[in-house]
């Protein structure tokens, strides 16, 4: 079976030599998703409320793009930059995610400037 790579315009362009996605069977891994807009290429939001929206229809789009969704997830890690954005990034993340919910993983992590959170995922397809 051939390793497929999943790009959209809908999502952000990656900013080195990796995929949007990687498809390999029914087996999907969705690179990490910052909170930039496709268009334009700037972080969009200033909260990580804000950001988190963003990051997850990025997250959305790639899924999309390799005819997955979010009730395909299995496995969901999240890297925020601060402790204390836990709880309004889980608000967020709490109205987007979909039952039976996927594993999920939260570290805190230094990430590139004016950036709050990154999500990569990992979903088994149908």
């Amino acid at each position: 079976m051939a390793k497929v790579a999943i790009s959209t315009g809908n999502a952000p362009k990656p900013a080195a030599a990796y995929s949007q996605g990687v498809r390999k069977g029914n087996i999907l891994q969705v690179a990490g998703q910052v909170p930039l807009d496709p268009e334009t290429g700037r972080v969009v939001g200033t909260t990580v409320g804000e950001q988190a929206r963003q990051v997850l229809a990025n997250l959305d789009a790639v899924l999309e793009a390799a005819g997955s969704g979010a009730g395909d997830l299995v496995m969901v890690r999240v890297y925020l930059t601060d402790p204390t954005h836990f709880a309004e990034f889980n608000a967020v993340y709490n109205d987007w995610a979909q039952e039976p919910y996927a594993a999920r993983t939260t570290v805190y992590v230094g990430l590139a400037p004016d950036l709050l959170v990154e999500i990569d995922a990992l979903a088994v397809v149908d």
